[in-house]
């Protein structure tokens, strides 16, 4: 390890024990995560950059190495090989570069893209945790097999390298965390427009007041929730307001017209009201025969509608007043 002038040990007990308990792992949960401009000394850049010529030196060697690893490890298995090696590949040279420039800027960048890559493949936080782990103990190990006959200098290495590397660590975990939190946030707000409630406002009689974008996804589950209320409630007539819905793709328009039409196989007349012009020229270029939809300008018409088709009728009130007394 090496001794002062004085004789002394340097004072480094801390930082190896450290290393000994968590290798050279992340820090412990209860760490603030604090992300601040590095200020390196000559000595600590000068170290770094013959660590990073080394590791740019063989890097087709340890890439492979980390991807075999990852393999072994079951992590990233959402993924083919040639995806866990193609992104091997990118993450290993945004590391070198943010270990080179102590700036980790591109590498929060790349670790964001990446997150939004694999999250909805169903990888999970352990895994990405994981795979930065198996890295960090690849290059270690690269090191140590360098330096293992100059302790010494191995010693001021991980120094140097030790703190870069749980920055970039923390940054890609961080990263993750922070998409995967967008990501839930996300499917709630879908959950909560998902859950359009189909509104029993008088025998034989629904509505259903659709509000927000529709997708492939959601139109399929406002026809489960209409059929369903259609057959418990033994609707004859349904009201669908769509003013609410800002815009309208083909495929969502397509399934609009077959909800209609299987609402109609189960008996009953589906009124759609606040169609919108620009979802009008989409019913029009999609060929939709309109003849086949009953539509009406707005809800309150669409109700009118909709009593009328059910014998409903309107009749004025005729109230009596009491002859004055003479």
């Amino acid at each position: 390890m090496g001794t002062k002038r004085d004789g002394t040990t340097p004072e480094r007990d801390d930082s190896r024990s450290r290393r000994g308990q968590g290798g050279l792992g992340m820090p412990g949960s209860e760490t603030t995560v604090v992300m601040t401009p590095v200020v390196r000394d000559e000595s600590t850049s000068g170290l770094l950059r013959e660590l990073v010529a080394h590791l740019r030196q063989n890097r087709t060697q340890l890439r492979e190495e980390w991807a075999r690893r990852i393999t072994e490890a079951k992590l990233l298995t959402a993924m083919s090989p040639e995806e866990v090696f193609a992104e091997a590949t990118a993450v290993y040279d945004n590391y070198l570069e943010a270990l080179e420039t102590g700036s980790i800027e591109a590498l929060e960048t790349y670790a964001r893209n990446l997150s939004e890559r694999i999250i909805p493949r169903g990888v999970e936080t352990n895994e990405v945790v994981g795979i930065v782990l198996l890295l960090r103990d690849v290059l270690a190990r690269s090191l140590f097999a360098k330096y293992r006959r100059d302790f010494e200098q191995l010693d001021h290495i991980l120094d140097a390298y030790e703190p870069a590397a749980n920055r970039i660590a923390i940054t890609v975990s961080v990263g993750f965390v922070q998409e995967r939190e967008r990501v839930i946030r996300q499917q709630q707000e879908a959950i909560r427009e998902l859950s359009t409630p189909v509104l029993p406002v008088r025998e034989r009689l629904l509505i259903l007041p659709i509000i927000g974008i529709i997708d492939p996804q959601r139109a399929r589950q406002l026809t489960e929730q209409l059929l369903r209320g259609i057959r418990v409630n033994r609707a004859k007539v349904v009201v669908m307001d769509i003013t609410g819905v800002p815009a309208m793709d083909a495929t969502v328009a397509n399934h609009l017209v077959q909800t209609v039409e299987a609402a109609r196989l189960l008996g009953a007349t589906v009124i759609v009201t606040g169609l919108s012009p620009e979802i009008a020229q989409t019913l029009v270029n999609i060929g939709v025969d309109l003849g086949k939809m009953n539509t009406v300008g707005d809800m309150q018409g669409g109700i009118e509608e909709a009593e009328r088709l059910l014998g409903y009728r309107v009749a004025p009130v005729v109230v009596e007043t009491a002859a004055a007394a003479p």
